[in-house]
């Protein structure tokens, strides 16, 4: 099965064709695989589509030769949620493919593959704010601890409250980066900084995710995917989930 990921979350976009889980071509900011002279950032509606041509051209296949698309549905950026999923929804349609959404901190998480302990995505949100979860692994799947939330770098130790003590934590995305001083000092000794070139990109994470999901749901209706949205007022709270 071939899937195209798409992810349009943050400022810095990325593709990724992958191929029964193994990865063919990808295009973003840093990457080392990544297709040339296309800039990750920037309008995502003038730099998205070029760089999933380049994907496809690179891989010597057509839309039409994709199983499914998958798509960031978000937490993240207003606009860049918005355009990615237009965007896809729109070669969908062309290509009579399926969409499968996977939420954006998921696949943030999914980039921390060898790490036994807790992953923390962190999305900037703006004002002090990033769009967060918790996650782990066992038996090497990743599993969800903590909803989506939206709050204040912070407070972002007590997010952990309800949660058995952790001797690591690793920290991805590009909130963990912009606010690493923070979190460094917040969790002294535990946090574990995974930059952004240190990991597989986003889109080729998401990719994977729906390629084990299209076996049991192979895509829903194009006009029931919308982009999930949070804001610290929305924030879904720190209830471990089991």
């Amino acid at each position: 099965m071939r899937i195209l990921g798409v992810d349009t979350s943050t400022t810095s976009a990325s593709v990724a064709l992958i191929e029964d889980d193994q990865l063919i071509a990808e295009a973003g900011e840093g990457r080392e695989h990544s297709i040339g002279l296309i800039s990750a950032r920037g309008n995502h509606s003038e730099t998205v589509l070029p760089m999933i041509q380049a994907v496809l051209d690179k891989s010597d296949c057509r839309l039409a030769d994709l199983t499914a698309i998958a798509i960031a549905i978000g937490p993240g950026s207003f606009t860049g949620l918005r355009i990615g999923l237009a965007l896809v929804k729109g070669l969908a349609y062309d290509g009579n493919l399926p969409v499968i959404g996977v939420p954006s901190l998921e696949a943030q998480a999914e980039r921390v593959r060898a790490f036994a302990g807790l992953i923390c995505p962190l999305l900037d949100a703006r004002k002090e704010e990033v769009y967060t979860a918790v996650f782990d692994r066992r038996d090497g799947i990743l599993r969800r601890r903590i909803a989506d939330r939206a709050c204040a770098v912070t407070t972002l130790a007590t997010l952990f409250d309800p949660l058995p003590s952790a001797p690591a934590i690793a920290f991805i995305g590009a909130g963990a980066e912009r606010y690493c001083h923070e979190l460094l000092r917040l969790f002294a000794g535990r946090a574990q900084l995974i930059g952004e070139t240190d990991a597989e990109s986003a889109a080729h994470a998401l990719a994977r995710l729906a390629l084990r999901r299209f076996a049991d749901a192979p895509g829903g209706d194009l006009g029931q995917l919308v982009p999930f949205y949070l804001s610290s007022f929305t924030g879904l709270g720190n209830t471990p989930l089991n």
